[in-house]
């Protein structure tokens, strides 16, 4: 048998999910944690085995630990969903595995070899028996998953998604395990796979942090402000640069223009500071006006990468009462590892005096 065998095509585009606010009620519904990590769909017949993005490109010649890891399972055929993730110090860290994404086969395998891939399993396509399971409900699903995990003899680099069906567990976990969580999936139980579709639900844990406003951007050809540049102290008592926040009402932004100036004139950031063009300044002025650090803005952020906000921040609200000193860069923790996570999870359920959940 080849890939173009296999009973569900290599072009599948992956099941997605839809932001809402709160974990869905009602009985029927499958709660697991939401990684922070690259989907992938994973195909394997006989010696060859394909790992596909969501975006439908090929990932198997960035990630040639895991090809290593799934072919040398017992099973020799299967077609899951999951989510690759690299742990650096006990956290996932999505830049290790951007870092992979390099043109040189000996960078990638050196880096696979410093930190290699682990795959999160959280779906099966197809039954033991060769047989499509995309029209079969998600309790059976994970059925055959847990099987078939069972039948690869539990490798180390792969590991099952949690997961439980009772809500208040599922908030349980985004309130008692913090930072360590960066959401909740909720799938439908008698829900088929649906390719393409928003067939599933995320909620994502809401994160705050207090940053010194370092400096500020002007908007292009007009005196409001653009954007405010986000710091945090580190250990050695530097402000760095960690991101921005952008959603000023267009009403408010020339007057906050004259709050700022007059701030103007400081050392701006003394760490890390802001550099030249960046993926979200594409056709805007990159020059910024350093500010005395004064001010601090409570912000709210989805990930951190590299220490750093990984997309722009929402603005909530000034702290006048907050010293700008004590905005340091402890407040942004990463999410953890898959096996660190999942020993959090169980703790707080248990906590509660519930069984974990966790398969």
């Amino acid at each position: 048998m080849t890939l173009n065998d296999l009973p569900v095509p290599l072009d599948l585009a992956a099941m997605e999910a839809k932001l809402v606010d709160e974990v869905p009620r009602g009985p029927g519904w499958r709660f697991e944690p939401k990684w922070d990590g690259f989907r992938c769909l994973v195909f394997r017949a006989g010696d060859a085995v394909e790992l596909r993005a969501k975006s439908g490109k090929p990932l198997g010649r960035y990630f040639p630990d895991m090809v290593a890891t799934l072919r040398e399972s017992p099973v020799d055929r299967f077609v899951v969903d999951g989510e690759l993730t690299i742990a650096v110090e006990g956290e996932l860290s999505f830049e290790a595995l951007q870092m992979r994404l390099h043109p040189a086969e000996s960078r990638v395998r050196k880096l696979a070899a410093e930190h290699p891939a682990s795959l999160v399993l959280f779906d099966c396509l197809m039954d033991a028996r060769g047989r499509s399971l995309l029209d079969a409900p998600l309790r059976r699903r994970r059925r055959e998953l847990e099987a078939l995990y069972r039948r690869m003899r539990e490798p180390a680099m792969l590991r099952l998604s949690p997961g439980t069906e009772a809500r208040q567990e599922a908030c349980g976990w985004l309130s008692e395990v913090g930072a360590a969580l960066d959401g909740v999936v909720a799938k439908r139980l008698d829900g088929p796979y649906a390719p393409g579709e928003r067939a599933m639900l995320k909620i994502k844990r809401m994160r705050t942090a207090d940053c010194v406003v370092g400096g500020f951007r002007y908007e292009q050809g007009g005196g409001g402000v653009a954007s405010l540049l986000l710091g945090l102290y580190d250990d050695e008592g530097l402000l760095d640069h960690v991101g921005f926040t952008s959603n000023i009402p267009a009403a408010e932004r020339a007057q906050l223009a004259g709050r700022l100036e007059a701030l103007a004139g400081g050392a701006g950031f003394t760490g890390d500071a802001p550099g030249g063009p960046s993926r979200w300044s594409a056709g805007r002025s990159t020059a910024w006006t350093p500010l005395r650090p004064e001010l601090v803005a409570e912000v709210r952020y989805d990930h951190v990468t590299g220490g750093r906000f990984r997309h722009g921040t929402s603005f909530l609200r000034w702290r006048p009462d907050k010293d700008p000193r004590q905005c340091t860069s402890d407040q942004l923790r990463p999410e953890a590892s898959p096996g660190t996570l999942a020993r959090a999870l169980a703790s707080a359920s248990d906590a509660e005096g519930r069984p974990p959940g966790i398969a």
